[in-house]
């Protein structure tokens, strides 16, 4: 088998990866079928984070439009992450995955608090460790969370999961067919071109700690294996 490129890497998933083609909630084939490609990795010795939105249950943004307090409505934004994350760590554990749930907010009945050289040492040990509620504070997204925490964890690379859409297009390629996609962009590009591959307070700390990113469509075959291996896949922003 060849060599993973990364030894190290941080995946966001976002809550819709959980939901399959429901309109909400959860699918449990596709959760069994992510959590078997995060196994096929972690048994190549690669040490695997993992950070979940919780969009499949909540959205803080809709819930603010219909008139709920912003910041209530993100700390329940942050309880649905925690369920999706108990929901995968039940679903790697299945399949034979040692893991870990690591929380920003105290919630100790299910999941131990995001402490940074502990989680560092279970990676090093071979766990998968999930990373459960956000940074734990509001007006910052999952995404923010995910470049955070591999910047802590010194991931080599973040893996932004995407549901049906292969990579960065220059328009949304499901409304405008003849969006254009990027093989390759820099931070820099990302952060002028405003192409909501991610919240720019999440690009800028990429961009700031020399972070790769790769976009790409979880639903494509062996889509993180590929991605680990090094394999061109999806759209990869980096610096320069």
């Amino acid at each position: 088998m060849t060599a993973p490129k990364y030894k190290r890497i941080l995946l966001k998933l976002s809550g819709e990866a959980f939901k399959g083609s429901s309109a909400y909630g959860f699918d449990a084939t596709v959760i069994t079928r992510i959590a078997k490609q995060i196994k096929c990795v972690s048994d190549m010795g690669v040490q695997v984070g993992i950070v979940v939105g919780g969009g499949n249950i909540w959205r803080g943004a809709e819930a603010e439009k219909n008139g709920m307090d912003r910041v209530t409505a993100d700390y329940a934004g942050m309880l649905a992450t925690i369920i999706n994350a108990l929901a995968l760590q039940d679903a790697l554990e299945k399949v034979g995955v040692t893991t870990r749930t690591q929380t920003a907010i105290d919630i100790q009945k299910v999941a131990e608090p995001y402490i940074r050289r502990r989680a560092i040492r279970h990676l090093e040990k071979g766990r998968v460790v999930i990373f459960a509620g956000g940074t734990g504070n509001p007006y910052m997204t999952t995404d923010t969370a995910a470049a955070l925490r591999a910047i802590e964890i010194e991931a080599e690379v973040l893996l932004m999961s995407k549901n049906n859409v292969d990579g960065i297009y220059n328009a949304d390629p499901q409304k405008n067919p003849s969006a254009k996609k990027f093989d390759k962009l820099t931070h820099t590009e990302a952060l002028h071109l405003r192409l909501g591959v991610m919240d720019a307070t999440a690009l800028s700390l990429c961009l700031e700690n020399e972070l790769p990113i790769i976009v790409f469509d979880f639903q494509s075959e062996r889509s993180i294996e590929r991605a680990v291996l090094g394999e061109i896949i999806g759209t990869i922003v980096t610096g320069g």
